[in-house]
């Protein structure tokens, strides 16, 4: 089964960029990419553009009243013009070709936030597996594992949706955490008792979804843990 996935994947990623060359893809008529830039929360990476400078020690309301299982969160982009483009095309209309940007705006993102930093892996948010056999694949992976073969780094896919949740889009934000608690959990065989891991999406919303990834990962026993997404809501 797996050298039927990895054949799958390098016969779309050949036949894509064959595609590519015969048929270039025109600039997106969307805005350019937003960076997200301090100054932000420094627990979910919240920007907070009116703050008066930078304040490493600045927690947003939001982060005061919670208990999270992770360190820290960033992202590189906000979720608008061409980074909304990209995501939504990427996972919803078969524009298998978008991970060639997100991948680099996440390495990009990598090495801004978290290359200064020594990690054991990169953990790859899971789909739930009826939506991944719906899909073909899971974005999250995908951009793992670019970013690993970007920076010299392993992936691994140590979780698990346990179950089917609603779409967390058309929810509010404490029925999104009401949605996600209990959600994932740790695939057997797996040992991840003192490591240091990057948990990887393609969006931040409210952090429902990573931080129910993280407290089934600090369960397991991982001594640090940190997000990183291409783009922040």
């Amino acid at each position: 089964m797996a050298l039927l996935s990895s054949s799958f994947r390098f016969a779309r990623d050949w036949g894509e960029c064959a595609l590519n060359l015969a048929f270039p893809w025109p600039e997106s008529a969307a805005a350019a990419p937003v960076r997200i830039k301090p100054p932000f929360c420094r627990q979910c990476g919240e920007p907070f553009p009116a703050l008066p400078a930078d304040d490493p020690s600045f927690i947003c309301h939001h982060c005061a009243e919670r208990k999270w299982h992770f360190q820290w969160a960033r992202a590189g982009y906000r979720t608008e013009g061409q980074v909304l483009e990209a995501i939504t095309g990427f996972k919803y209309r078969d524009e298998y070709y978008r991970y060639r940007q997100l991948s680099a705006w996440l390495v990009e993102t990598f090495d801004r936030y978290a290359g200064h930093d020594s990690w054991d892996a990169l953990v790859p948010v899971p789909l739930y597996h009826r939506r991944h056999r719906e899909r073909g694949f899971n974005q999250a992976h995908e951009l793992a594992r670019n970013l690993a073969r970007a920076r010299k780094m392993r992936v691994l896919d140590v979780l698990y949706r346990y179950r089917e949740t609603d779409s967390q889009a058309e929810l509010d934000r404490e029925a999104r955490w009401k949605n996600m608690a209990g959600a994932f959990q740790m695939k057997r065989g797996f040992d991840v008792k003192g490591s240091r891991l990057l948990l990887l999406d393609d969006v931040f919303t409210t952090g429902a979804t990573v931080d129910a990834c993280a407290q089934a990962l600090a369960k397991a026993g991982a001594r640090q843990l940190a997000v990183l997404t291409v783009a922040r809501s």
